[in-house]
């Protein structure tokens, strides 16, 4: 009787050691347009996280700030000693969100009294890891209705007023925006940093673990130059430099915070390694940035918790395809990829447009992709608006799956979960990556007479129209690529045919689309 109630014991034992707690991963996003908030909600399911962020009408939309006392309140009644792990986003709860933060809508003293909810934190739970984002101000205002006259002017003045070769020029600019709206963007400059400072303050007290001052759209000349000396020899003075980062990008940071959060969760650090289809563009500095590509790239391996390598010893290869105007690249590029995947490596890809006039994936390139049925054996993939949007998305898809594919497929139950995340987040890319910003969108913003890079707001009617649109061209797409996606699958895995697609434009214009559709896929028995 005592042998067979040990042997009970020790199998109730080891099949509870079987079992993998899903990690549970806080998040106060930056907003909630899609690469803030459902692909950080998606990436994490790759890596058996369920991520958790207030609910969305707390966040507010587009001109609309979040409700920052709100998302403090709402954080407080979390248990929140029961979370892996915290990423948040500061513009969120100081301001409101990324548009409230180019506006002098909230003044100093009350941003920073709203961030004391992460003193809070720390004390409610001391040893909760906390990774953060603050945002350092872009040189233009949001685009918006009210500011199409002279938004352009600003962000000219923005760039050119520190030198004294434009001085002319600068002058002439101020006599021509509102007197107003310049003295609204200086303050709103001076604020940010006031709040970027605080927040190496809060990270030098252990009240932030982990930190990225993250540059959005900028050049490599502005007014932004001088907050980068101030913040850097704050960094340097105070001795931070491996807990805080200044880097370029926005969007896509949650992501990036996601991966180093499961990377220490799990113990993992995977080696990548940089490849790049041109070593003439990695040299060069992408549009809406201010330095290098290379530079962009390294920076980022870091903030995801990755280890940089340059040798073949790495967990994974990140390549830069940035040749999409180099005649005869794409089909060489591919052939690289295909011999990495053949080798059995794990490879991640990033499409960057070098010109930023399409912002989506390049058709060439992408082509092939599906032609040689390669799109399913990829670890992390994009292709959307930014350098910095598309590396910080395509790497920590590829590093969290790196990490589950050593941590997580093995463990019983596990492997057609992760799988399906994976899969999903795949098909995704490439439905709003290429299909969504290089094609429907193109062509629908000529139907509806929209101009530009398509930030034009929509009044509710044009925007349903132009909702209905997208998504029959959309699912046309998906229903025609499926058949070729699917034979990129390998073979261990099974995915179904997915449910139809579901469409909106959240904020009433076609810069960004929210897409989602269920898949299912399940691990095959060897």
């Amino acid at each position: 009787m005592n042998r067979l109630l040990i042997l009970l014991l020790l199998f109730i034992s080891s099949h509870a050691m079987a079992q993998v707690r899903a990690a549970r991963i806080l998040l106060i996003p930056l907003d909630d347009r899609p690469p803030c908030l459902q692909f950080t909600v998606r990436m994490g399911l790759i890596g058996h996280a369920e991520v958790i962020a207030p609910p969305q009408e707390l966040l507010g939309q587009f001109t609309t700030p979040g409700q920052s006392e709100a998302i403090a309140a709402w954080v407080e009644k979390q248990d929140l000693r029961s979370f892996d792990a915290a990423i948040v986003c500061l513009d969120m709860l100081a301001y409101g969100g990324l548009v409230g933060s180019r506006v002098h809508q909230v003044a100093a003293p009350l941003a920073l009294q709203r961030l004391e909810v992460l003193n809070r934190i720390r004390k409610k739970a001391p040893k909760l890891p906390v990774y953060a984002q603050s945002v350092v101000m872009r040189l233009a205002p949001s685009a918006t209705p009210q500011n199409a006259a002279y938004r352009q002017k600003i962000a000219r003045w923005a760039e050119i007023s520190p030198y004294p070769a434009h001085q002319a020029e600068a002058r002439q600019l101020e006599k021509e925006i509102p007197a107003a709206e310049l003295q609204d963007y200086k303050e709103a400059r001076t604020r940010n940093l006031r709040i970027n400072q605080r927040a190496i303050a809060l990270t030098k007290q252990g009240i932030i673990d982990y930190l990225l001052l993250t540059q959005d759209d900028a050049k490599p000349q502005g007014v932004h130059r001088s907050d980068h000396e101030t913040l850097l020899q704050e960094i340097k003075k105070e001795k931070l430099t491996s807990r805080v980062a200044l880097q370029a990008g926005t969007d896509e940071v949650s992501m990036l915070l996601l991966s180093r959060a499961l990377i220490r969760h799990f113990g993992f650090a995977p080696k990548v390694r940089a490849l790049y289809s041109s070593e003439s563009t990695r040299e060069k500095t992408m549009p809406f940035e201010d330095r290098p590509l290379y530079q962009t790239v390294s920076e980022q391996i870091l903030a995801a918790g990755a280890q940089e390598v340059q040798d073949n010893t790495a967990d994974a290869f990140f390549y830069v395809y940035a040749s999409r105007y180099e005649a005869g690249r794409a089909e060489s590029s591919i052939d690289e990829i295909a011999s990495l995947l053949e080798a059995g490596k794990a490879v991640i890809v990033a499409d960057i447009d070098p010109r930023g006039d399409v912002q989506g994936g390049d058709s060439t390139f992408t082509k092939a992709l599906e032609k040689r049925q390669l799109l399913g054996k990829l670890s992390g993939y994009a292709s959307w608006n930014t350098a910095g949007n598309t590396i910080g998305t395509a790497l920590p898809q590829g590093t969290i799956y790196t990490v589950a594919s050593q941590k997580l497929l093995s463990k019983p139950g596990l492997a057609s979960s992760i799988y399906t995340a994976q899969q999903w987040f795949l098909l995704h890319r490439l439905l709003d990556d290429y299909y969504f910003h290089t094609k429907v969108r193109r062509e629908a913003n000529a139907a509806f007479g929209q101009a530009g890079m398509s930030a034009t707001l929509l009044d509710e009617k044009r925007n349903q129209a132009m909702e209905t649109r997208c998504q029959q061209q959309l699912q046309a797409f998906f229903t025609q690529l499926w058949p070729a996606y699917q034979a990129s699958i390998p073979p261990q895995y099974q995915c179904l045919t997915p449910s139809p697609l579901q469409f909106h434009l959240p904020w009433n214009r076609t810069f960004e689309g929210l897409i989602d559709f269920d898949l299912t896929c399940k691990a095959l028995k060897p």
